[in-house]
């Protein structure tokens, strides 16, 4: 029984697709920590200049105040990180957007075959002469 599934297991693992699934995954993730660097780095200091210093991340609604006192946490609704989440995958999904366009227009150049050139042959127009003769000829053919 054991055996049986890990032989299913070791087929699965050793399929193609799942190999490059693995691969594509961590690439992902990596992909992921460079697009969180350029909105966090690059973008957002640029929109703090609208939105102001605090940026998106502390913007809350407040439900109960904290009090340090009695012991109680501050309870919120922090919408501004869900914003800030947002943004991050409109630009994300922007990225990606534009890698898998710009890729496909490449593949589409290099599958682009040539057309075929096609050459007509265009026979010159006989002359009068040479009307006259082949003329001359079917009537001799039929005496």
């Amino acid at each position: 029984m054991m055996k049986k599934f890990f032989n299913e297991f070791k087929k699965f693992i050793s399929k193609g697709n799942v190999m490059d699934f693995a691969v594509a995954f961590i690439i992902g993730a990596a992909f992921k920590a460079i697009i969180s660097s350029l909105v966090k780095d690059v973008i957002m200091p640029v929109v703090s200049l609208i939105v102001g210093p605090q940026g998106f991340e502390n913007f809350k609604y407040v439900i109960t105040e904290a009090n340090e006192a009695t012991g109680i946490a501050e309870n919120a609704i922090y919408y501004g990180s869900f914003i800030q989440s947002i943004i991050d995958f409109v630009i994300i999904a922007l990225v990606v957007f534009l890698m898998i366009r710009s890729i496909n227009r490449v593949k589409e150049k290099l599958e682009k075959k040539e057309e075929p050139v096609v050459i007509e042959v265009v026979e010159p127009k006989p002359s009068t002469e040479d009307i006259l003769l082949d003329i001359k000829k079917i009537l001799s053919e039929r005496k």
